[in-house]
Formats: structure tokens, C-alpha cells, sequence
């Protein structure tokens, strides 16, 4: 009997196909095509480095196996494969050590896994994949605004039409766009993920439309490719993608959102699915959101509207006045709100922005939770095991 190994796998469930860490990975060990993204067991030497750059978790995932999965299997699979049970059926010392080897591989495997974040028990299934690589769809360009109103922070709400197409995205999902044009090497541009910012009937509900929030990025391909777009024009796109950063369908949910810039586009999906849904829902909207000033907050007048009584907002600036203010800072400042929150079992917390908010975001966190008795480290942990934590960065 081979002996047992750890594999290093990706779930093709919650990855967004990104391809970050196929670009991180410094011995090549991880590559895609149309369909996953995928580790190769005979090149991967456990390095770890693309660990931390996955925005959601996916890379995160191991399996002990007497034989690897191939990249032919791994390219073919829709969700991971279970645990597999290795036994032996020789008895005595030979099985009692092969019992410790898995168990000390298992134990090891699933050490790195405690990041990984669920789905809300009560949250929809969502559609997978249903355009990838090979056979993306095409949409037309419904509409393309400025959000903001500062030069150096060019932020549009693009409007996607996918006419008789389905594209059955949930609040929370992501999709693809695909820049026209090749590479350097003369290969086709691999997507560039945007979060949906339209909740799941649309963004105007029955007509099979879906919103983006993007920001134009000095230098960047499809962002300014997608921000110049104008009405009429077609994008190729991929997606749905994304299983975990998903809104609870559980109408006593209480939600805490904490975000930054674009950040908000699975925010605002959240608060116009709960407003959509009206006296169904009984569970409240808190919002911490941060950017430099009213100007560059987008959705700062659509937000302005909404009754404090559905979304208790907390718009955040950190070059307005003197003073610089961060979310983490006006959680502190509503450190009994956030209290509040943090003991209930009916609230999930998401967090979404730029990757430089979590260090602030978790030490405003740690502070809050302790001053209730509670170790931040360990309600975070139950919270993410029960799908009630997540974090979405880039």
C-alpha cells in the first residue's frame, strides 16, 4: 500500500478564479484552465507563499491520499472531493502506526484551514461557474456613471446586460470581465473579478441586469477598459464566482458591514436585497464605511436616503478637517453598538476593501470583544465556523 500523503488542493466552490496565486506561486506548482484552478502535486513543495495573497480562502484546503488526485481530475471537479478513509487491512503495530501517520497528516492539514470562511447556514445555493474561460458571455453595457466626484478617484456604477442569457448572481458573488487584446507573450488577458453590486433580481428588478462598482486605477488594464465603456458597447464576462461572502436568507440576521471604496458593492447588493424584501426582514443594517472625503464615497446619495431605521450608517473620512478618521475609529467611538452585535448569535459580520483595512478592523474588533469578556480570536472562529464572519480583501 503506498503510503499516505497531504495534498494541497484548491475548492473550486469558493475560488474566484482570480489567478493570484498561480502568479505568486515561485515554482509554477499551480495552473488553470478554462474551467479551475488547480495545484500540482508533483511540483507543490508546500511553501505556503500563496497562502495569504487568496482573497477567499479556496487555496486554503488538504487532503490526505494514499495516491494524488491528478490535475485531470482537479480540472474536472465542481466541488472538492470528501476526506477519503485510509485503512490497512494488516493488524497489530503496521495498522496502529499508519493510524498515528494520517492522523498526525490530518491534524497538520487542517491546520492552516481555521482562516477559511463558510456560507450562512441559511443562505441560498449559489451558481458556480457557469461561464468560465473557454465560454464566456457576452453582455452590452446598459449604462456607465460617476459615483464620485473627485478626478483622482474615478469610481462608476456600470449597468450589464445580459439579455436572454441567464447570469443568476447572488449578493456577494463576483464576475469576471475580460479585457480585449493579448499579452506580452501574446496571450488572451485573463479576467479581472468585480464584486456585483445589484442584488439578485437585478438592478432593476425582472430585466436580467447586474451592477458593478469600479475604480479606475492608474495604469490598470481592465479598470480603465471598463470605466471608459460606453452605452451599447459588449463585454466578455465570467462568473458567477464566490459560495461564502453571501447575505443570510434568516430575516432575524442582524448584518455589520465594515468597508472601504469599491468595498461597498456587496454592501449596497445586501442593503437593497434587505430593502427590496421590506417588513419580512427583522434583523438591522450597520455600516461602517470609510473613504477620504463625501466626494470620493461612492454611493454617498443614494446612502443619504436610506431611513436609519433599515441601515444605521457610519460614513467615515480620513482627509476631511484636521482630524484623520478610520472605520476602525468610529467603531471605537461605537464600541456599545458593535458590543451589542458582537453578543448576539443573529449577527454576521462582513468585511470588504482594500487588504491594508484589516489590521485596524481586527484590532478595533479585538478591543471591543474583550470588553464584553469575550476573546476576540475565539468568537471569530466559532462565528466563522457557524458562517457568520467574513472578509473578502485585495
Amino acid at each position: 500500500m503506498n503510503k499516505p500523503v497531504k495534498q494541497h488542493l484548491i475548492d473550486p466552490e469558493i475560488c474566484i478564479r482570480c489567478y493570484t496565486c498561480e502568479m505568486t506561486c515561485p515554482i509554477g506548482a499551480i495552473e488553470h484552465d478554462d474551467n479551475n484552478v488547480v495545484v500540482n502535486a508533483e511540483t507543490c513543495n508546500f511553501c505556503m507563499d500563496c497562502i495569504p495573497v487568496c482573497p477567499t480562502g479556496s487555496i486554503d484546503e488538504w487532503r490526505v491520499v494514499t495516491e494524488p488526485y491528478s490535475l485531470e481530475d482537479q480540472f474536472g471537479w465542481d466541488e472538492l472531493p470528501e476526506q477519503e478513509e485510509i485503512t490497512q487491512d494488516a493488524g497489530g503495530e503496521d495498522a496502529e502506526a499508519l493510524d498515528d501517520a494520517v492522523a498526525a497528516l490530518l491534524a497538520e492539514a487542517h491546520a492552516g484551514a481555521g482562516g477559511t470562511s463558510r456560507a450562512p447556514g441559511s443562505a441560498a445555493k449559489p451558481t458556480i461557474n457557469l461561464y468560465n474561460l473557454g465560454k464566456p458571455v457576452t453582455a452590452k453595457v446598459q449604462g456607465n456613471y460617476s459615483l464620485t466626484d473627485d478626478p483622482e478617484h474615478d469610481v462608476r456604477h456600470i449597468i450589464l446586460d445580459f439579455g436572454a442569457n441567464p447570469m443568476p448572481v447572488l449578493e456577494g458573488q463576483s464576475v469576471g470581465i475580460i479585457p480585449p487584446g493579448t499579452d506580452a507573450d501574446g496571450n488572451a488577458h485573463l479576467p479581472r473579478l468585480y464584486s456585483v453590486s445589484s442584488p439578485r433580481d437585478g438592478e432593476r428588478p425582472g430585466y436580467n441586469n447586474v451592477s458593478l462598482t469600479v475604480k479606475r486605477e492608474a495604469g490598470g488594464l481592465c479598470s480603465n477598459f471598463v470605466c471608459d465603456l460606453e452605452t451599447g458597447a459588449e463585454v466578455q464576462v465570467t462568473g458567477p464566482f464566490g459560495a461564502t461572502f453571501l447575505l443570510p436568507e434568516d430575516p432575524k440576521a442582524r448584518l455589520l458591514m465594515i468597508c472601504t471604496g469599491t468595498g461597498s458593492a456587496p454592501m449596497r447588493a445586501f442593503t437593497m436585497r434587505r430593502q427590496r424584501a421590506g417588513h419580512e426582514v427583522e434583523g438591522g443594517m450597520t455600516l461602517f464605511f470609510g473613504a477620504r472625503s463625501p466626494e470620493t464615497l461612492p454611493y454617498f446619495g443614494p446612502l443619504k436616503k436610506i431611513p436609519s431605521e433599515v441601515l444605521d450608517q457610519h460614513l467615515v473620512y480620513s482627509r476631511q478637517g484636521e482630524t484623520k478618521e478610520y472605520v476602525q475609529d468610529r467603531m471605537m467611538s461605537e464600541e456599545d453598538k458593535v458590543a451589542d452585535l458582537l453578543a448576539d448569535p443573529n449577527t454576521h459580520i462582513y468585511i470588504c476593501g482594500l487588504r491594508g483595512m484589516e489590521e485596524g478592523v481586527e484590532r478595533a474588533l479585538t478591543n471591543i470583544a474583550e470588553s464584553i469578556g469575550q476573546p476576540w480570536g475565539a468568537l471569530r472562529d466559532t462565528m466563522r465556523e457557524e458562517g457568520r464572519y467574513h472578509v473578502e480583501t485585495y
